[in-house]
């Protein structure tokens, strides 16, 4: 995820059904509940992708993809490690 930068504080009314599922999401990716709102904010366009520009798409595409690539990377060593303290506990 890249670095947030110039982070101004706000504060919103959400439902606890709302808090409850970013607080879900933010433990299960191992991030914080404003990172996911943050994402969030950033994924949401009602006008879709259809406005924009080739290299504009292209970015966001780029960017994208790198945040998944970093995710997927946090994934497998987690995994690695959980399945090596398995082999452990069952050798």
């Amino acid at each position: 995820m890249r670095t947030q930068t110039n982070l101004v504080r706000k504060q919103y009314l959400v439902s606890e059904d709302n808090v409850k599922k970013v607080e879900r999401l933010a433990s299960s990716r191992g991030t914080s509940a404003a990172d996911i709102v943050r994402q969030a904010i950033e994924a949401y366009d009602p006008h879709g992708a259809g406005d924009m520009e080739a290299p504009e798409l292209m970015q966001l595409v780029h960017e994208r993809l790198k945040d998944a690539i970093s995710a997927t990377k946090k994934t497998n060593k987690k995994m690695a490690g959980i399945l090596k303290s398995l082999n452990v506990v069952n050798a």
